[in-house]
């Protein structure tokens, strides 16, 4: 498995496109940080309020949403959780990470992983479907390996690359906060369910970049069934970027509804249970780790029963 693996893995490096879609992303990420640094610069006026007046404002704020009816536990454990923190801030006067700041920039990265959703969709839906275009399927099945671990050499290679790309965008975006904001004041609390606690901005980077990670595991594996199953990489890669990019508008669209709970999009994106931002009131972490496994088994079921019962001579 491991030589299939590296087989995969040294096809997938020797195409141009690959290296493209890196420095793609780099540039991106530089130039995307970039214009926020011109515009911040540029557009708007300074702001005088102090960051003791901010965190008085969002205090008030967060009261007021307790108040609010039909929340849920998840909610309910957030918004108290964001109380506590300010709270802290203000009695022991301890300032909020600056915006304007590369350890800011860092945090954020989960918010700019589409581009790794997008780049891994790309690669998941092609790395079958290529072989049945190019017709180098037959020569790779002539091979006294079992199809099942051919299937899975490509899906731990597709997986293997969007790991490689979310440590790129990481890095890239360090590099480019540096560059831009450079380092600034502030400390990172968290809580951890039972007191506040100063954190490590790496450690909440990794955090949140591994709960976004669901969202690229679900839709590359969506691609990577589509390919297979109909061995046309450009209807995959189609397809699994029109559902990337209207999947959570149906679940705004479905929220009044229960089965939006069991829709997939409701769930891919776990990183809602760390911001308070839920699409769906009432699901818990347990709940859409269930779903997605679900999916999950659905997706590559059809993706082995396919490649496996497949006539690859007509």
């Amino acid at each position: 498995m491991l030589k299939l693996i590296q087989n995969e893995w040294m096809k997938l490096w020797s195409r141009k496109v690959t290296w493209i879609m890196i420095v793609l992303m780099v540039f991106l990420v530089f130039a995307v940080l970039g214009i926020t640094k011109w515009m911040n610069s540029t557009g708007n006026e300074e702001i005088n309020e102090s960051w003791q007046d901010i965190t008085q404002t969002e205090l008030a704020s967060i009261s007021l949403l307790l108040d609010e009816p039909n929340l849920s536990e998840t909610q309910i454990d957030y918004y108290e959780g964001k109380i506590a923190i300010a709270e802290h801030r203000l009695e022991n006067d301890i300032a909020p990470l600056e915006y304007g700041s590369m350890q800011q920039q860092v945090l954020d990265t989960h918010m700019m992983m589409s581009l790794v959703t997008l780049l891994t969709a790309i690669v998941a839906a092609g790395i079958v479907a290529s072989e049945f275009s190019q017709g180098t399927i037959k020569m790779l099945l002539t091979r006294p390996v079992k199809r099942w671990k051919i299937l899975t050499s490509k899906y731990i290679t597709v997986l293997l690359f969007a790991v490689l790309l979310s440590v790129f965008l990481l890095i890239s975006t360090a590099f480019a906060g540096l560059l831009f904001f450079g380092i600034g004041e502030g400390q990172l609390l968290v809580w951890n369910g039972t007191e506040v606690a100063e954190a490590s901005f790496w450690l909440e980077a990794l955090k949140l970049a591994t709960l976004k990670f669901s969202s690229i595991w679900m839709i590359s594996t969506f691609a990577f069934m589509l390919g297979t199953v109909f061995r046309s990489s450009s209807l995959a890669i189609g397809l699994s970027i029109f559902l990337m990019f209207t999947g959570v508008q149906a679940v705004l669209l479905l929220r009044n509804y229960e089965i939006v709970k069991y829709y997939l999009f409701t769930h891919t994106d776990l990183t809602q249970f760390y911001t308070g931002n839920f699409l769906v009131p009432g699901i818990t972490m347990s709940m859409s780790l269930l779903v997605l496994a679900v999916y999950f088994l659905v997706f590559m079921a059809i993706s082995y029963w396919t490649f496996g019962k497949r006539d690859v001579t007509a």
